[in-house]
């Protein structure tokens, strides 16, 4: 029998490796950014051309690569950052694995520059899907030059299942992010279509921070340090009220290297315990530093998850250092009682001694003798009445007379009720609904009763009006006696401008003319301008993974996350009328049966359901 066992041709087995390490351009973006800092560059661009589909470059003035390196590092597992498999546990590189370069030449076209310092010519070679084309001797600067060209090109199927642009554009911003903020003493500048999106110079870590996020991070930030032989840490984390909904400014970074840790997470989210409102996620920008032999970072493909030895003791050291800068900076609750200034003494009588008053006492005095008791009351005059009277009211008869033999004239009592409502109207509102743990509606209908969900019946009956008024674009707005600003990141209000005429068609309006935070004029007449910032929040936050290309869905999505945020929550106490006018309006939508998120708003119970269950 013939052996059915065979080694894969590397062309093959590199586009196999390439599922693992290029998922997508942000994946390409990573790898290169990554060589880019091994190399010892202090001056990256990032170039990028329809979402990294069309082309991905990373110029560096790095030590470049010899002739011989430069061909040698497209072949697989070929690494300058290992040598013995004890390397692995003392890594202070980014990428190790020397299959990245091997594996972005697989399936796309590739063209490398680069040259060392000491060299006077450099290297110029080109790959299309893992064949050589060429290699030329070029006249190059120091460093080098790395252009990804038609990603996915002999691989259709891969490239069938990347996102929209939106989508993609937004995961090469997160990854480029990333390097940026682990390396703030490299100089940082991105260009997509010809357009300058980032340019971040060399700066301290606040002041990188402040420029990729805009806004008023700056105000935002609350300094964290701590040393111990375990950990070091350093770096920011934001203020309880300016938390927001979204997880997106939460980084952690282990040796300048970005990692995701939910057990860390944890840490932070304990640290803030108390002072958060629900659902609310606070920003944070740390750096651990630790010693290398006491962390695995080759557990995950994509090295973004880390293995710790003692992860307890991190964790303990993470939240007693959080909430140690909370305290120590006014943000957190305290145990002193904010002092009152005005109960100081005043800088004049500082140094004066008070006198002691005098006190005269009549020992002879006695309450219970007629002659003090007289002589006491003796100056007491009594108050003698007013004289004539009833001079004040004459002429008064005759003018109401004058109206009251009118019979024309009919006069409303002023007389004051307890309620709005006579006795038979606030009988009946009573038996028409009732409310269920302040979360369920019940009302009685011909064949039982009906119980609604409050939550989901109101986010349908808000959910087809915010549609409504997006689709017919007649929305009305209540415009504001002071405009509102609202301060948001760089990728942030891009997405605002890209939902604006949406926005706009629900009863926002917009003031022109701010490229770091918007200006609201105007807001929809169902909104409250406390509500504002939390709409747009949660809007944000749901269209984290990009916005839907046709109209209809933007405007499907932007009711769903509006009718969700403003949706009365469960819990809530609801009057009678309340409770009977969110009813009729949930029977009166076009689908009452489920909410926007396809869940049952109400069920019903027949009489005959309630005889079976008082059945003997």
């Amino acid at each position: 029998m013939s052996s059915i066992i065979q080694l894969l041709p590397d062309h093959v087995a590199n586009q196999i490796a390439a599922g693992e390490v290029v998922q997508r351009p942000a994946s390409v973006v990573k790898e290169l950014l990554e060589n880019a800092v091994d190399a010892g560059a202090t001056d990256i661009k990032l170039i990028v051309k329809d979402a990294g589909k069309a082309l991905v470059q990373v110029i560096d003035n790095g030590k470049g690569m010899s002739v011989t390196d430069a061909r040698l590092c497209f072949e697989r597992h070929a690494t300058s950052k290992i040598r013995l498999a004890e390397d692995l546990f003392s890594l202070g590189t980014k990428g190790f694995r020397g299959e990245a370069l091997a594996s972005i030449a697989a399936i796309a076209h590739v063209e490398m520059k680069t040259k060392q310092a000491q060299d006077e010519l450099g290297t110029q070679i080109v790959i299309e899907g893992s064949k050589f084309v060429s290699q030329e001797v070029a006249v190059l600067p120091q460093g080098t030059s790395f252009a990804v060209k038609n990603l996915f090109f002999n691989i259709p199927a891969r490239r069938n299942f990347l996102k929209s642009d939106t989508v993609e554009y937004r995961h090469i911003i997160d990854e480029f992010q990333r390097v940026a903020l682990a390396h703030p003493n490299i100089y940082f500048t991105f260009y997509h279509n010809g357009s300058e999106m980032f340019n971040l110079p060399m700066s301290s870590l606040r002041q990188r921070i402040v420029t990729i996020f805009s806004g008023k991070m700056n105000e935002k930030l609350v300094p964290v340090q701590e040393g111990t032989e375990i950990v070091t840490i350093e770096g920011f984390v934001s203020k309880p009220e300016f938390a927001k909904k979204n997880r997106g400014e939460q980084f952690f970074f282990v040796n300048d290297r970005f990692i995701k840790s939910g057990y860390l997470h944890h840490a932070v989210m304990a640290a803030y315990d108390g002072i958060l409102k629900d659902g609310a996620q606070p920003s944070y920008f740390l750096y651990l530093n630790v010693p290398p032999n006491t962390i695995d970072i080759n557990i995950h493909p994509t090295k973004t998850e880390i293995k710790f030895d003692d992860e307890h003791a991190l964790y303990a050291i993470l939240r007693a250092t959080i909430k140690h800068s909370l305290g120590q900076f006014n943000v957190a609750p305290i145990l002193d009682f904010d002092r009152d200034a005005n109960l100081d003494t005043p800088y004049s009588y500082k140094d004066l001694e008070g006198e002691t008053p005098t006190i005269q006492v009549d020992r002879s005095f006695n309450p219970f003798s007629d002659d003090k008791v007289n002589k006491h009351y003796s100056s007491y005059k009594k108050p003698e009445p007013t004289a004539n009277w009833e001079s004040l009211y004459v002429g008064l008869k005759q003018d109401t007379d004058v109206f009251t033999s009118n019979a024309d004239f009919s006069f409303e009592t002023d007389e004051v009720t307890g309620s709005l409502f006579n006795d038979e109207e606030v009988e009946q509102a009573v038996h028409n609904s009732y409310q269920i743990h302040k979360k369920y509606i019940v009302s009685p209908i011909k064949s039982g009763m009906v119980i609604v969900d409050q939550q989901r019946a109101h986010q349908r009956v808000l959910y087809e009006q915010f549609l409504t008024n997006m689709t017919v674009q007649q929305a009305s707005s209540q415009q504001l006696l002071f405009p509102l600003d609202l301060f948001f990141s760089s990728g942030e209000m891009e997405l605002i401008e890209d939902l604006k005429l949406s926005l706009v068609n629900t009863g926002f309006v917009f003031e022109d003319g701010n490229t770091d935070h918007v200006v609201i004029s105007g807001i929809p007449v169902n909104i409250t301008e406390s509500e504002v910032s939390m709409v747009l929040e949660q809007l944000l936050s749901d269209l984290q993974d990009g916005i839907p290309e046709s109209s209809f869905s933007q405007n499907d999505t932007i009711a769903k996350s509006m009718a969700k945020s403003l949706a009365v929550k469960t819990g809530t106490t609801l009057s009678i009328k309340e409770q009977e006018n969110l009813v009729n309006g949930l029977f009166a939508c076009k689908d009452p049966n489920v909410s926007p998120f396809q869940k049952p708003t109400f069920i019903t119970m027949r009489v005959e359901d309630l005889d079976k269950k008082f059945a003997i």
